[in-house]
C-alpha cells in the first residue's frame, strides 16, 4: 500500500514522524482525510481529534489543539498549537477543564470573551475524546 511521510510538530518539539497511509484531520470546515499523493493543500486545523492510519496497525490518534496541516510532495506536515497522545493526556484533568469551560459560558459575564471560552470547550473535548480511547479502542473495521 502507497505511503507519505507525516511530521507532527509543536513549537516544543517533533511530536511524530514516519511513513504512514493516512491521515483524518480536524480542518476548519470539518474532517479533512488525507491519502499517499494528495493534492497540494495548506488548511487551517481546529481544535480535534487527529487519526494517523498505517497499514498492520492499530490507528494512532492525537488530541491537536489547532494549527495548520499542509500537503506537499507526498509529505505532509502539521504545525499544531498542541499535539497530545492519548497515553500523554491525564483523563480527570482534561474532565476538570470541560467543566470549568462549561461554568464559564453558562455563567459568563458581559466582559468575557465567549468565543475564547466556547475555544476551550472545544480543546477539552477533544482531549477527552483521545483519553477514552485508551479504554475503549474503536472496534476493528469500525473507523472510529
Amino acid at each position: 500500500m502507497a505511503t507519505m511521510k507525516l511530521e507532527i510538530v509543536t513549537a516544543e518539539k517533533q511530536v511524530y514522524s514516519e511513513e504512514v497511509n493516512g491521515v483524518v484531520a480536524p480542518g476548519i470546515e470539518g474532517e479533512l482525510g488525507i491519502l499517499p499523493h494528495h493534492a497540494p493543500l495548506l488548511t487551517i486545523l481546529q481544535p480535534g481529534e487527529l487519526r494517523i492510519m498505517r497499514e498492520g496497525q492499530e490507528d494512532n490518534y492525537l488530541a491537536v489543539s489547532g494549527g495548520f496541516l499542509e500537503v506537499m510532495a507526498n509529505h505532509v506536515v502539521i504545525l499544531a498549537d498542541t499535539a497530545e497522545r492519548a497515553e500523554e493526556i491525564d483523563e480527570a484533568r482534561a474532565q476538570e477543564a470541560m467543566k470549568r469551560a462549561e461554568e464559564r459560558v453558562t455563567h459568563r459575564t458581559a466582559d468575557m470573551d465567549l468565543e475564547r471560552a466556547m475555544a476551550s470547550i472545544h480543546r477539552a473535548q477533544a482531549r477527552l475524546k483521545v483519553a477514552r480511547r485508551r479504554r475503549h479502542p474503536p472496534q476493528a473495521g469500525g473507523g472510529g
